[in-house]
């Protein structure tokens, strides 16, 4: 976790940079064999070098980048937990509860599905 000390201190907002590392420690703890990297100003789990799932903040919302396979794979979660999403991200309001079931499905799915990808991103 390490990576993401100077990220984690730019967030202004107490409560929001809290959550944020919550997060970021139940990640590390539930999946240890996540490397945690700093691309494009944003904190990123890898796994062999391919892209797993990233964040980023604002003001109204935590951003849940997983790459838009995963997105869908989870679309109908992603629904019943009553976030907003796009193609490519999921938003987690600050004032709404974590939902850690989806995450890891995320997760989960992500680690499985590019267990052979030689790429950053998927192709």
């Amino acid at each position: 976790m390490a990576a993401f000390t100077e990220f984690l201190q730019g967030i202004d907002h107490e409560a929001h940079r809290e959550r944020t590392e919550q997060i970021f420690n139940w990640i590390t703890d539930k999946y240890p064999q996540l490397e945690t990297e700093i691309k494009w100003n944003q904190p990123m789990f890898t796994d062999h070098g391919t892209f797993i799932i990233g964040f980023s903040v604002s003001k109204k919302h935590l951003a849940v980048a997983p790459e838009h396979m995963a997105l869908q794979h989870v679309e109908a979660d992603i629904k019943q937990a009553g976030y907003d999403y796009t193609k490519e991200i999921i938003r987690i309001p600050w004032n709404r509860e974590v939902d850690y079931e989806l995450l890891a499905k995320i997760i989960d799915f992500n680690i499985w599905d590019k267990a052979n990808c030689t790429t950053f991103w998927r192709k």
